[in-house]
């Protein structure tokens, strides 16, 4: 973070200071864990479902935080605001009005995000100090504490915007406006929330709207409710996608050995090839995206397809691939999940095993509303098509899974349902053969990573 005072950060927060000695204290960088608390910092007291920060202010401030900002007394010195969150929004405001020469990008999307933001990252630090979220923190919390790491040296900021409900973003564009914005795709994910994919679309489309007329907004030409957002900004319009209208797209796309997507890179500045280390052929969007937004900032093609090459997966459990010693192949995609991502994973599953066996484990994926059935069935059912040895559904919420698969008649793997990742763990114990591919994947809620950390020894079986 930009050096601030304790008296800076209390002009920009409206907080009111408590037990402060020194208004002129400087801090250096935002925390909310008191464990990573140190020298010059702020410690954010948050309250959350099992702890409250305010009881952790104490460790902060003795491993030497500054102060603490927190929304009541905590015994140390601490600025006092009724919002914490919101305090940290206008703080993370007050830094980027103070880098005028910093550029913003923000990412946004309902499947794809944070792996384009890694990839974009990845390509835009060749450029120059770069700062991006470290894994998913894309909301009202990670947003702001992403955007507090930058300092007077850093040039560009890529952020990824992820939204709950209408407003989400916008509100996300204020605390650090944009003036580049890529759209990904308008998908199922969080469609209980939003009421269906219209309302979807208009949250996702808060972004292009936000840009100003100097800035570029990125669509995804492959999905027309993202092209419709044309419409909505005032910036210039630059697409990407696999089809021959994309101001940058793919040609010549093909999967190479062990499921990783190759293909031609075509801009209007030319063209050059791409082999990426990322498993799967959906990447090719967010490879294109990655390099439609670099590109904006003047990284040539030649080096856009390099580093695509040279990048890899930044946050875990993300088409994350572990070969054990036997042979087994595990897929930990289990950080989230949609009906559109588990079709991706699903689809890529069947790649990497061709001639082997493929097995999937699949739980719920939350926030579907009216539509969970009918999405469960579909997933269940292209499980089955895609010809798993055996489907492991886990949890009830997942159950209709199970009518979709049967409902391929033509299907004749192993169907299992079992109430929880511990058994799943159990039963794939049994099941599991040298030179076997197992999918793990379902949303963040139900945990089920854990399923996958245990099959590749991370974890405690």
């Amino acid at each position: 973070m930009i050096p601030l005072s304790l008296a800076d950060i209390a002009k920009a927060t409206g907080a009111v200071p408590d037990l402060i000695a020194d208004f002129d204290a400087v801090a250096e960088s935002v925390v909310i864990d008191s464990r990573k608390a140190g020298p010059g910092a702020l410690f954010a007291a948050l309250p959350g479902q099992n702890v409250d920060g305010h009881d952790f202010a104490a460790a902060a401030v003795a491993a030497g935080a500054v102060a603490a900002l927190a929304s009541r007394p905590a015994g140390v010195p601490a600025l006092l605001t009724p919002d914490v969150p919101a305090a940290l929004a206008k703080l993370a405001r007050a830094v980027t009005d103070a880098l005028p020469g910093l550029s913003i990008a923000g990412i946004t999307g309902s499947v794809g995000k944070t792996t384009t933001k890694d990839l974009a990252a990845q390509l835009i630090e060749r450029l120059g100090p770069t700062v991006a979220p470290q894994g998913s923190y894309n909301n009202e919390i990670g947003h702001p504490l992403t955007v507090l790491r930058v300092t007077e040296a850093t040039r560009y900021l890529v952020l990824e915007l992820s939204a709950r409900k209408a407003g989400d973003i916008a509100q996300l564009c204020e605390i650090a406006p944009p003036s580049l914005g890529v759209v990904l795709c308008v998908g199922h994910a969080h469609t209980g929330e939003f009421g269906g994919l219209a309302e979807v679309a208009r949250a996702k489309g808060e972004l292009p709207a936000a840009l100003p007329a100097t800035g570029v907004a990125l669509l995804n030409c492959d999905d027309p409710r993202v092209l419709a957002m044309a419409e909505r900004t005032a910036a210039r319009v630059v697409t990407f996608g696999r089809g021959s209208e994309a101001t940058v797209r793919a040609v010549d796309v093909r999967l190479g050995a062990g499921g990783c997507p190759e293909f031609t890179l075509v801009t209007p500045e030319g063209s050059a090839a791409v082999r990426l280390r990322l498993l799967g052929e959906h990447n090719v969007t967010n490879a294109l995206a990655a390099a439609a937004l670099a590109g904006q900032f003047g990284l040539p093609v030649a080096e856009a397809a390099e580093a695509l090459c040279a990048a890899v997966p930044r946050s875990r459990w993300r088409m994350e691939v572990t070969e054990r010693p036997d042979g087994v192949t595990v897929i930990n995609d289990a950080y989230n999940a949609n009906p559109e991502g588990v079709a991706a994973a699903i689809e890529t599953l069947a790649v990497v095993a061709r001639g082997r066996r493929a097995f999937a484990v699949l739980g719920p994926m939350a926030e579907l509303g009216s539509e969970s059935q009918l999405r469960h069935e579909e997933v269940g059912g292209l499980a089955a098509r895609a010809g798993v040895a055996g489907l492991i559904v886990v949890g009830e919420d997942a159950a209709p899974m199970l009518a979709g698969a049967r409902a391929a008649r033509s299907w004749r793997g192993e169907l299992l349902s079992v109430p929880d990742a511990g058994s799943a763990v159990a039963v794939l114990g049994n099941l599991l053969e040298p030179g076997d591919v197992v999918l793990v994947k379902a949303s963040r809620s139900v945990g089920l990573e854990r399923v996958a950390l245990a099959l590749t020894g991370e974890a405690a079986q």
